[in-house]
């Protein structure tokens, strides 16, 4: 998927990208690459693929009725690796208040450098998930997070960030064996699955699931729990 292409079949999501977040996508993928050859960001280093599996990708979480992102005041991305979906939503929709969590030293570092680049004003944390939700309960309006862990996992690790009412958006691949783990803890934590859309990539036979899960009431006492229980699943 090159630049042009890129643009066009995010209009057909609903998004036209004005010329500002065009230069800025552009300046994102080369900045990607450079960086790449002396630190370890992505295995997808190639332009067209960036565009495409990250970019694209990203954005896909908008093709949907339930869940206006326009609206959204605050989001978080969990495990946000070279800012994938978060730094690109931030592109997308300037006026949301971006956060951006990952564990990876390296990465948090990428991304304070590319949004210096990229002029734009996002909070950046270099911490893990479950240490972080314990101080930010019911914080945010959208948690997102892209291909991190298995559902069951990201469920704890994202749900409680979210607040009531609001939701957290999952982008997958295969997901039909990680929805009947994940089941009982999105009961658990007060949540429910609204939506699944399925698509393919343009171009690609891989499959993309994203799936949408609403906050119905508060975090119960006690979540999220330590990585080892939320691992184990007891």
């Amino acid at each position: 998927m090159n630049k042009e292409e890129f643009v066009s079949k995010v209009k057909e999501l609903g998004l036209e990208l004005n010329d500002k977040q065009i230069k800025q996508f552009a300046d994102y993928a080369n900045f990607l690459i450079e960086y790449n050859k002396h630190t370890n960001i992505t295995a997808i280093t190639d332009l067209e693929s960036i565009y495409l599996k990250h970019f694209y990708d990203s954005l896909t979480i908008i093709k949907q009725d339930m869940v206006d992102i326009s609206n959204v005041n605050n989001l978080i991305d969990i495990g946000t690796g070279g800012g994938f979906p978060g730094m690109v939503l931030k592109i997308a929709y300037p006026n949301i208040d971006v956060t951006l969590l990952d564990s990876n030293n390296k990465k948090t570092k990428f991304l304070e450098e590319l949004s210096k680049v990229l002029d734009l004003d996002v909070n950046i944390i270099n911490d893990r998930s479950e240490e972080y939700a314990l101080n930010h309960l019911e914080t945010y309006d959208l948690v997102v997070s892209r291909a991190v862990a298995n559902l069951r996992v990201l469920t704890e690790l994202c749900l409680p960030l979210v607040k009531v009412n609001g939701y957290f958006i999952s982008l997958k691949g295969n997901i039909e064996e990680e929805l009947k783990e994940a089941e009982s803890i999105i009961t658990k934590l007060n949540g429910k699955v609204i939506n699944i859309i399925n698509l393919l990539l343009p171009g690609e036979e891989a499959v993309r699931n994203n799936v949408y899960i609403k906050k119905m009431d508060k975090t119960p006492k006690g979540y999220p729990r330590n990585y080892c229980k939320i691992k184990k699943g007891n």
